[in-house]
C-alpha cells in the first residue's frame, strides 16, 4: 500500500466502524455474551494453529535483536490464552450495564430525573507487544456495545491477525456485524497518525505502549486519549510490619515478571526494620539476578548479601520504569516520607504500603495520589482481569474519563434521561 491509499484505508475503517457502532449500542446482552462465549471456544479450539502464527513474530522479533523482555510480551503460550478464554467468559458472566438507569430522583415539577449508562461508540487504540491486548480489547468492546478499531505493534502482527480473525468469527456466529472489532493490517505507521484526527469516526484513542508511543498520541490526537506514560510502581515496608509476608510479597511485585507496568520498580524500606528486612530481601533479588540502585543507607544494609548487585542510585533513578531486573531501594525515616516520596516520584499507577499498623494504611490509602493503592499484596495484582473487571484496555493514570484499569464502565459514559407525564415548565 503506498502512502497515497493510507487516507482512504483508515477512512474505510472508520466509516465500517461508525456504521457497526450502531447495531452494538442496540445488541441484546444475551447477543453480546454469546459472542463472548463463542470467541472463548474458539480461542481454545485453536491454540495450535494460533502458536503457528505467534511463532513468526517471535522469531522475526529475535532475529531483530529484540530485548528478551520485549520478546516475552510477545509470546501466546496455552496458558495467555486459556487466561484470554477465561476473561472472555468472566465478561460473558457480569450484568450488563449498558441501558442501566441510575439515580433516578422525582423533581418538584414532576419530572424524573435520571442517568443511563451508554456505549462511548467507537474506540481506536493503538498497542505495542502483548497480542492478547487484540482479545482483552475485543472483548470489552462487545460487552460494552462499542465498536473498536485495533492497531497493534508491527512486531506482533501475525499473531494479531489470527486472533482479530478468530474475533470477527464469533461475531458472525452472533448475528453481530463483523466490523464491530477491525485489526489495521498493515504495519505503517501513517495509520497511527490518521486515527488520532478522525473525530468523525473515531470517539476516544486508547494508546498502550511505550512513553514515546503515548506521549506522540497526546500531543497529536484531536480526539480524547485515555493514557498512562509510566507504570513505576513503589512497595513500602513499614514499621511494623509483618516481615515473613513483607518479604514475600516484596520479591513477588518485582521478580513474578518483570516485564508489566504493575511490576515493582522501586522499593521503600523504613529506618527502624532496614535491618532486618533489606538482607532478606537483598538475598532473594541477588539469587535471581535482580540489580538493586540503592541509597547510602541500605547500602550498608545489602552490603554483606552475597553475589549482589549493587549501583548507587541516581536522582533519576527515583522515577524510572524499568521493565526488567532492575529496583531502586531507598530507606525512609516513616510512612510520612514514603508518602511524600512515592507523591513526588511515582508515576500514579500503582503503589503499595506493607504494615500492621492500621492507622499507617488508612493514610497511605488516603494520601497516595495514585490510580490503585494498595495495602498488603502485590502491585502484580494491579490488573482488569484481577480486579474482577473480565479484562482491562488498559490502566489510566488520567484523572478524568476513567482511572486505574478500564473494563467496560472506562468504555461507557452517561446521559441523562428525563421522564414525565406532560409536565411543562411555568
Amino acid at each position: 500500500m503506498t502512502a497515497k491509499d493510507i487516507p482512504s484505508y483508515t477512512q474505510s475503517l472508520g466509516i465500517q466502524a461508525r456504521q457497526a457502532c450502531a447495531s452494538m449500542a442496540a445488541a441484546s446482552a444475551a447477543t453480546k455474551n454469546a459472542a463472548l462465549r463463542a470467541l472463548a471456544a474458539l480461542l481454545r479450539e485453536n491454540v495450535a494453529q494460533l502458536q503457528i502464527e505467534n511463532a513468526k513474530d517471535l522469531e522475526r522479533a529475535s532475529a531483530a535483536g529484540l530485548s528478551a523482555p520485549m520478546v516475552d510480551r510477545l509470546k501466546l503460550s496455552p496458558q495467555v490464552l486459556e487466561t484470554c478464554a477465561l476473561g472472555c467468559e468472566q465478561l460473558a458472566a457480569m450484568p450488563e450495564v449498558i441501558g442501566e438507569v441510575t439515580g433516578l430522583r422525582q423533581q418538584p415539577s414532576g419530572i424524573r430525573v435520571g442517568q443511563m449508562r451508554v456505549p462511548l461508540g467507537v474506540f481506536a487504540m493503538v498497542f505495542e507487544s502483548r497480542p492478547n491486548v487484540t482479545i482483552e480489547a475485543a472483548s470489552l468492546s462487545i460487552k460494552s456495545g462499542n465498536a473498536c478499531i485495533l492497531r497493534g505493534g508491527s512486531e506482533a502482527i501475525e499473531s494479531n491477525k489470527a486472533l482479530a480473525s478468530l474475533v470477527q468469527q464469533a461475531l458472525r456466529r452472533s448475528g453481530l456485524p463483523e466490523h464491530a472489532v477491525q485489526l489495521v493490517d498493515i504495519t505503517d505507521r501513517a495509520v497511527v497518525g490518521e486515527l488520532i484526527t478522525m473525530p468523525q469516526y473515531v470517539d476516544v484513542i486508547i494508546p498502550r505502549g511505550g512513553k514515546g508511543l503515548i506521549e506522540r498520541i497526546s500531543r497529536d490526537a484531536k480526539v480524547p486519549v485515555i493514557k498512562h506514560l509510566d507504570g513505576n510502581c513503589h512497595v513500602y515496608v513499614d514499621d511494623p510490619c509483618d516481615m515473613d509476608m513483607a518479604v514475600k510479597v516484596a520479591d513477588n511485585a518485582k521478580t513474578q515478571k518483570y516485564s508489566p507496568c504493575n511490576a515493582a520498580e522501586s522499593l521503600l524500606v523504613a529506618t527502624a526494620v532496614a535491618a532486618e528486612f533489606l538482607p532478606r530481601i537483598g538475598a532473594i533479588y541477588a539469587a535471581k539476578g535482580v540489580e538493586m540502585r540503592v541509597c547510602p543507607q541500605s547500602r550498608v544494609y545489602l552490603a554483606q548479601v552475597v553475589n549482589a548487585t549493587l549501583v548507587e542510585a541516581s536522582e533519576h533513578d527515583w522515577s524510572e520504569e524499568y521493565l526488567g531486573p532492575i529496583i531502586s531501594i531507598k530507606v525512609v525515616a516513616d510512612v510520612d516520607e514514603a508518602i511524600a516520596h512515592i507523591n513526588r516520584y511515582s508515576s500514579h499507577h500503582t503503589d503499595a504500603i506493607l504494615t500492621r499498623d492500621h492507622m499507617h494504611a488508612q493514610r497511605f490509602l488516603r494520601e497516595v495520589d495514585s490510580a490503585s493503592v494498595m495495602v498488603n499484596t502485590s502491585t502484580r495484582f494491579a490488573d482488569g482481569f484481577e480486579y474482577g473487571l473480565g479484562a482491562e484496555i488498559g490502566i489510566s493514570t488520567d484523572k478524568f474519563h476513567a482511572r486505574g484499569p478500564v473494563g467496560i464502565e472506562g468504555l461507557t459514559s452517561l446521559k441523562y434521561v428525563v421522564l414525565g407525564q406532560g409536565e411543562i415548565r411555568g
